[in-house]
């Protein structure tokens, strides 16, 4: 199915309840009791800032809700929510019981695809959670960078460099999506190891770093894992078991032998020791 059909057909209901509502009826906006709602299980956002719900819980109470949120009626009578689990979590924390509701139809695959676009074009994600969407959407529905860009008005370039955060470990995309880091620091640490990633990222926090400060440690960090990279590489690790052996046998004949970097050496200082090696193994002359 293509992405822009499925998603045009579900804003084009949103849009008719809005103008059509009735108070009652399927398509229009209704009261409901927000225990009926079940979450989205689908829902991209996985990290709610506990301070802003609080904040709007507040306005919700002062002011009701302006915006109701868009749910689809299940066979059981309950429903599952598409859009606006921030609002719905709101109305939670204020202990109001019932929530301004949009009623649609959906199957479970249009369901996913406005819960993530609708996030997107609210811009109410964090950019970990958008890096989810995108990937997401692009996956299951096949879709180029370039066609995504079209279709959740975004630069192809905004789009390919957010999903690269997901190369990041969980423990800094973390960080960033509760905004202890910005995308600037993060993007710095890509290609870094898990260790290098946490060290990297909690030296952001404790010293405070600048994303030109973070780039500065980044590099100097990456000039002495090629320099180690390098040494191990020239320091490649032989088994000298059996030369050792061949060592003490050598020394029993009263001959110096010592082994240096990738030399074996034997000191002779007369014939007679020259005699003594050439007989060891045998040569002849």
């Amino acid at each position: 199915m293509a992405l822009g059909r499925g998603l045009g057909e579900l804003l084009g209901e949103v849009e008719s309840a809005y103008e059509n509502s009735t108070g009652n009826t399927k398509s229009g906006i209704r009261k409901i009791d927000v225990s009926a709602i079940k979450a989205n299980p689908n829902q991209p956002r996985k990290i709610f800032d506990e301070e802003k719900l609080q904040e709007l819980s507040e306005s919700i109470k002062e002011h009701g809700l302006l915006q109701p949120v868009v749910v689809v009626e299940n066979s059981d009578g309950k429903f599952t929510l598409v859009a606006g689990e921030r609002r719905l979590r709101a109305h939670k924390i204020a202990k109001i019981d019932k929530i301004k509701a949009i009623i649609i139809d959906a199957d479970d695959f249009k369901l996913r695809e406005l819960a993530l676009i609708e996030n997107i074009q609210r811009d109410d994600l964090n950019i970990i959670e958008l890096a989810y969407c995108y990937a997401q959407l692009l996956n299951e529905h096949n879709i180029t960078h370039e066609e995504l860009s079209k279709k959740v008005f975004k630069s192809r370039a905004s789009i390919t460099n957010t999903l690269r955060l997901l190369q990041l470990n969980s423990y800094v995309q973390q960080l960033l999506a509760t905004e202890k880091i910005s995308a600037g620091h993060a993007k710095v640490m890509i290609g870094l190891t898990n260790d290098e990633q946490k060290m990297v990222a909690d030296s952001i926090i404790g010293q405070k770093l600048s994303v030109r400060e973070t780039e500065k440690l980044v590099k100097e960090l990456k000039e002495k894992t090629n320099e180690k990279s390098k040494k191990e590489k020239n320091q490649q690790s032989y088994n000298i078991a059996p030369l050792k052996n061949l060592m003490g046998k050598l020394q029993e004949s009263n001959l110096k032998v010592k082994v240096e970097k990738n030399y074996f050496k034997i000191e002779f200082n007369s014939q007679e020791d020259i005699d003594k090696i050439t007989s060891y193994f045998n040569l002849q002359s």
